[in-house]
């Protein structure tokens, strides 16, 4: 028994040395990052951990239902897609064709109005929210420097540095997106709780607008600078220029840093469910053009959905792009396999959330699960 009570207080002990030491070295957030995923049995980021963090509301108005198309849910689903929906825990499959749902399934408890967490499917929607700042004349265009809302970024090799190149990935940028490493400035920034300075805190080590590489904080970044030209947060300004006009079903969340004047985390976290998702789909799909109205400017909608650099033909602006076979698609990803993804000239929007997506191989920078929640989507449609 003495023993025992030694152990635990040596243990005790050790377990106090260490989190003074993660307050002195600065990186006392891994102690939350602790609690929120080992702490509820997880191991990284998931689905409903929004509900661990403080969160902006992001509100609706009026609301536009999709339509139900006359065939709705006839098909059967394929074995292969049975197979792998339920091998990758995925909670929500739909089929929209014709602007009208065609097919949809849901799993584990999950159904129509569950809200999950976006991850990087917001990156595409802070492009749009560029695309709209740019079109109401807050922001200049694709060109302008972001050293003209952070002065923080005038000298060096950010100087150069604009609101585009951060859409696009192309920024030079010196950000680790490394998910699992607990001391990565991916993973700071997603538990920190005073996000601002974490990203002001980076510096230009390539020449901006040369080349792709994926960086969570450049949509950080990019998200802070609409703030500025907006005179709004993002929660406000997604709400009252797209949630609302686009008649979204439900309110949503934006997960923050902080409570009361917390900023939105831009590179990820919107809580929404499945349907809402894809409107963005829809949007893009017809060039900007809602019911009528031209929410986003269409040239800018094209430029967004083509690939900026010939050497990274996958990905535009906050889009990522893929061709298989005749079919052009572009999509929005997310962390553990959150897609919405676009087929225009077929009018079709295949949308999937899951807790966890299938392994790389043999195609480039995008995993095997995709080609499969394509493919098998196309033959329940061709049947």
């Amino acid at each position: 028994m003495k023993f025992l009570i030694k152990l635990f207080k040596f243990i005790a002990i050790l377990c106090g040395l260490l989190v003074i030491l993660l307050y002195i070295f600065d990186y006392d957030y891994i102690l939350k990052a602790v609690r929120v995923t080992y702490g509820t049995g997880h191991k990284t980021a998931f689905l409903e951990d929004y509900k661990e963090f403080d969160n902006r509301v992001i509100k609706n108005s009026t609301p536009q239902p999709w339509n139900i198309h006359n065939d709705y849910n006839k098909a059967t689903i394929t074995d292969s897609l049975e197979r792998t929906n339920i091998a990758n825990g995925t909670i929500a499959y739909l089929i929209i064709k014709n602007d009208s749902i065609w097919f949809e399934t849901y799993y584990d408890g999950f159904g129509k109005t569950s809200k999950t967490n976006s991850f990087s499917m917001s990156k595409s929607i802070i492009s749009a929210m560029l695309g709209k700042a740019i079109m109401e004349g807050k922001i200049r265009n694709l060109d302008q420097n972001v050293s003209d809302f952070y002065p923080q970024f005038k000298d060096g090799l950010s100087a150069t540095l604009t609101v585009g190149d951060l859409s696009s990935m192309a920024s030079g940028l010196n950000w680790d997106e490394a998910y699992y490493s607990p001391f990565s400035v991916t993973t700071r920034a997603y538990f920190d709780e005073d996000l601002e300075p974490v990203i002001l805190n980076m510096e230009g080590v390539e020449t901006p607008g040369t080349a792709f590489k994926y960086l969570s904080g450049n949509t950080q970044l990019l998200g802070m600078v609409i703030e500025r030209a907006t005179g709004q947060t993002m929660s406000g300004y997604l709400s009252e220029e797209f949630w609302r006009p686009m008649g979204f079903e439900s309110d949503a969340l934006w997960q923050l840093d902080s409570e009361q004047e917390g900023l939105e985390k831009a590179y990820c976290c919107i809580a929404s469910n499945a349907r809402d998702f894809a409107r963005f789909g829809r949007l893009y799909k017809d060039y900007g053009k809602w019911n009528g109205e031209q929410l986003l400017d269409s040239a800018f909608i094209a430029k967004s959905i083509t690939p900026r650099f010939k050497d990274s033909p996958q990905y535009g602006y906050g889009w990522w792009l893929k061709t298989i076979g005749n079919k052009h698609f572009f999509m929005m990803r997310g962390h553990l396999g959150q897609y919405v993804i676009v087929e225009p000239e077929d009018n079709v929007i295949i949308v999937r959330l899951g807790h966890t997506k299938g392994p790389k191989g043999g195609e480039g920078s995008f995993s095997k699960d995709i080609f499969t929640y394509i493919e098998e989507g196309y033959n329940m449609l061709n049947e």
